[in-house]
């Protein structure tokens, strides 16, 4: 998954469009997310969280959420917790401003290739654990 995801990324898409493409196609989630992540890429356009693990995040509610189809809503919110510790150990922080400081066009695609894989390495951890 995180292959296809980062190919996803450097094919066109954003960071978050990247991980639910790259999660639709491993049947993690529907693709009817994509347009929901759009919003997420770059930070929220804003510098914020980074795309990528609002993305992941979105996978993880798909799946673990309220009213989600499997009917396993207790852990969502731990599993979100452990996404968010787990990005933060692998990187120091979640703010894709402070991810990508100093960091322009191709050179800063590159480098959020690691956010992308991270998130989607992360996401199928998680999912995998059984509940």
């Amino acid at each position: 998954m995180k292959e296809k995801a980062i190919e996803y990324f450097m094919n066109g898409n954003s960071c978050a469009e990247a991980v639910i493409l790259a999660a639709a196609d491993e049947g993690l989630c529907d693709k009817v997310l994509l347009p929901c992540a759009t919003s997420f890429s770059g930070g929220m356009s804003s510098g914020c969280v980074c795309g990528a693990l609002a993305a992941a995040q979105m996978v993880l509610g798909y799946n673990f959420g309220k009213e989600n189809t499997k009917g396993n809503e207790v852990v969502a919110r731990q599993k979100a917790r452990e996404l968010v510790e787990g990005f933060v150990k692998r990187n120091k922080v979640t703010c894709c401003r402070a991810l990508t400081r100093g960091l322009e066009g191709m050179q800063k695609k590159q480098h959020c290739q690691k956010m992308v894989g991270d998130s989607v390495e992360l996401l199928e951890q998680l999912i995998k654990v059984k509940v």
